[in-house]
Formats: C-alpha cells, structure tokens, sequence
C-alpha cells in the first residue's frame, strides 16, 4: 500500500505528517519553509509512494474559510500542476494548533521546546492526518 501525506500548510513554513504502508498510523515527518515545500514532496515522492495528499481546511468558528485559504487554494493549484494524478483532499483544522500544544504539554516537553513553532505545525500535521484516517 502507498502512504497518506498530510500537510499543514501555513505562510512560513509548512508540517508534514506521513502514514505507515498500511495506513494505520499518523506520525510527523518533518516541518518545511513554504517556497521549498513543492520540491521537497517532488523529492520525498521519489522515494515513497504518496496515494493521497491531505491538506488542512482552516475554518472560522462560524464555518466560514479563513483568511489563510486564499493561499493554500493557490498553493493547491500549483500542487496539483506537479502531482496531476494524486488525489488531494481537504480536513477540518480548526483547533490543531491548540492540540498540538496541548499534546506537547500532555506529554511532558519543557517550555522551551513547545515554543517550537515548527514541531507544533509538525504535529498539527500529524492532528489532521489521523482525523482524516478516523473519518475515511
């Protein structure tokens, strides 16, 4: 089986989370600048088989698309200029960052590494992967 990509896309830089071959588990697998973002999945997709790339829906809490979706809408269409025949799809983002920083309290990182804006994107990342996974 390929793995499931997820990203959660922002204006700096962008959390990437990847499935196993069975499409089980989220796990983080890296946060990128933005303007690298294309030709690190072109690289990464070299190595792995990617079937689905899932992309984060921000969304205001009355359910309207945040200020931030005109971006990725652009950024979509450029990635699906270098992945044509790969499926992109959309999830719900709306609280991964809180999660995200919630989980790494949760889970015991001192103050100084949660102030780590780029392992938060990695974990929302990895949030909405397996949101997506749960509701497949």
């Amino acid at each position: 089986m390929a793995k499931i990509l997820a990203l959660d896309f922002g204006k700096k830089r962008t959390g990437i989370a990847v499935t196993d071959d069975l499409q089980i588990i989220a796990s983080g697998l890296t946060t990128v600048e933005t303007p690298k973002l294309i030709s690190f999945l072109l690289n990464y997709s070299k190595k792995e088989t990617v079937e689905t790339i899932v992309i984060g829906k921000p969304k205001q809490m009355n359910y309207s698309d945040s200020e931030s979706e005109v971006l990725i809408l652009a950024f979509i269409k450029k990635l699906k200029g270098a992945f044509p025949k790969t499926p992109i799809v959309r999830e719900d983002e709306r609280f991964t960052s809180k999660m995200a920083f919630q989980t790494m309290i949760d889970g015991g990182l001192s103050k100084k590494k949660r102030q780590n804006k780029a392992l938060i994107d990695e974990i929302s990342a990895t949030i909405i992967l397996q949101s997506y996974l749960y509701n497949k």
